[in-house]
């Protein structure tokens, strides 16, 4: 007879159940499981110097967002522990095929992440909102409000159903506060071109179309004739000694009554003053002659005796 086992039945049991849940636990790596994809080389180094790949390694139920080479170009540059942090965005917490996604109550869903369990996001920082559009793409964004659903799922990579599931997405996801990215507004969508603003009217006098005022003609007074001698006042005041009146004076003659100023300006030495000087100067002239006539008789007396 063989050697009896030191092991009663129940434990043996016991330990092989033990030992196949531990295999299970540890069905996956990440690493490996990506280095058969030559598209996500960069993407895999990243999990590895960023330790990302240990954490992910440790969970029995996950799903990973990623990015191929030629599309991770978004974050490379950065430091590595801002890469870190967005990795980490790139992780959910649960198990998402593409059959899961296509299934979201509400045709949206907002997903926990390995960020959002290191304690350190704010607000909504550590969540995903995934949202299945009405063309039936599946888009993915940080859950912060703005940041706009900016990675498209494109494939399923590789999965172990309930376990992992690798999918590929469009872009690296982004969000404000994480790894150095900072928020920019939504901007409106662009309205029509404002119209022109009307030009300002040109006033009547500011129209380059209206031609400068004429200049009014001064019209030279007429010079009394032979028939006005009876009045000598007016005869022994030319009109050229008085200035030129800024308006036309008219075909009146000055001996006639002055024209009213109602349809035109003043002038400074208009020809309406004169005549009153004129007549002042003659009524004095009648006077000394009328005390010539009166006195010459006396004078003539005296010389007499």
């Amino acid at each position: 007879m063989g050697p009896k086992s030191s092991f009663p039945p129940p434990l043996l049991l016991f330990l092989s159940s033990f030992l196949l849940f531990s295999s299970a636990a540890q069905a996956f790596n990440i690493t490996r499981l990506l280095g058969q994809f030559p598209d996500f080389s960069t993407f895999n180094s990243y999990l590895s110097q960023t330790n990302i790949s240990i954490g992910i390694n440790k969970r029995q139920t996950i799903t990973v967002l990623a990015v191929e080479n030629g599309a991770i170009a978004p974050i490379t540059g950065k430091s590595l522990d801002d890469i870190k942090n967005i990795l980490r965005l790139h992780v959910i917490l649960d198990y998402y095929d593409v059959a899961k996604l296509h299934k979201l109550s509400n045709k949206t869903a907002l997903l926990t992440t390995l960020f959002q369990a290191t304690g350190q996001a704010n607000g909504q920082q550590g969540f995903l909102n995934v949202t299945e559009l009405s063309s039936g793409q599946v888009v993915f964004g940080s859950a912060v409000a703005g940041s706009g659903l900016q990675a498209k799922l494109v494939k399923t990579v590789a999965s172990q159903p309930f376990n992992i599931s690798v999918l590929q997405i469009s872009t690296p996801i982004l969000a404000p506060g994480i790894g150095g990215v900072v928020a920019v507004p939504v901007s409106p969508p662009p309205s029509g071109s404002p119209a022109a603003a009307p030009k300002a009217a040109e006033g009547p006098g500011a129209s380059k179309t209206t031609p400068p005022p004429a200049k009014a003609p001064s019209a030279e007074a007429p010079a009394p004739s032979d028939d006005s001698a009876e009045a000598p006042s007016f005869a022994d005041v030319p009109a050229a000694d008085g200035p030129e009146a800024d308006a036309p004076a008219g075909d009146a003659p000055l001996s006639s009554p002055p024209m009213p100023a109602a349809d035109g300006p003043v002038a400074d030495g208009s020809h309406a003053d004169a005549p009153s000087a004129d007549r002042t100067s003659g009524t004095t002239q009648v006077a000394i002659g009328t005390c010539l006539a009166v006195v010459m008789p006396f004078v003539s007396v005296l010389l007499d005796l």
